[in-house]
């Protein structure tokens, strides 16, 4: 099986791009941090990402997810986001590297979860903020620096998609896949 990354800063398209490979019949593996954004909110916390509990939260989900997607020996899969990712919005909130993450971080190592090619999805040029999404797009190429930074210290090639359609993004991502 063959697990890849699809990262980036917030806003970039991810989520466009993963619903396009799983039509097209790729298994993916859903975000984490979004959903307990909404969660959070949902339950009257308005800014969930400053309690820095949230980033272990984050983890601990991924893994959930990661573990329980199940697929073939020779599928492959992609995952939107990953521990690293998590790590980086660490560094990005200013929140430490706790214990649980330190962990999982070397669990995804130990194991070899995932490809070492990681596709970075760059920006659009703009960010629309959404509930989840309050970021202006200065503090978006931030983080998208900080995100790219922390892939290749944990030694991840950066394969980047580039701003572009839906489409143009999706078939640059397949391309990549055959070499």
């Amino acid at each position: 099986m063959k697990r890849f990354i699809l990262t980036g800063a917030p806003g970039s398209g991810k989520t466009a791009i993963i619903r396009q490979l799983e039509l097209d019949g790729f298994g993916v593996v859903e975000e984490a941090a979004t959903d307990l954004i909404a969660l959070a909110q949902a339950r009257g916390i308005d800014e969930p990402w400053t309690h820095p509990s949230f980033i272990d939260s984050i983890a601990d989900l991924q893994r959930q997810r990661q573990i329980r997607a199940s697929c073939r020996p020779d599928d492959v899969q992609f995952h939107d986001r990953s521990a690293v990712c998590t790590a980086a919005l660490a560094v990005y909130l200013r929140h430490p590297i706790s214990g649980r993450l330190s962990r999982e971080l070397e669990r995804v190592k130990t194991e070899a979860i995932f490809q070492k090619r990681v596709f970075f999805i760059r920006n659009l040029g703009f960010i629309t903020p959404t509930g989840a999404r309050r970021i202006s797009f200065e503090d978006t190429l931030r983080f998208e620096r900080i995100h790219e930074e922390t892939y290749r210290s944990f030694g991840y090639e950066i394969v980047p998609v580039e701003s572009g359609n839906l489409q143009d993004r999706v078939v640059a991502i397949k391309a990549a896949l055959e070499k």
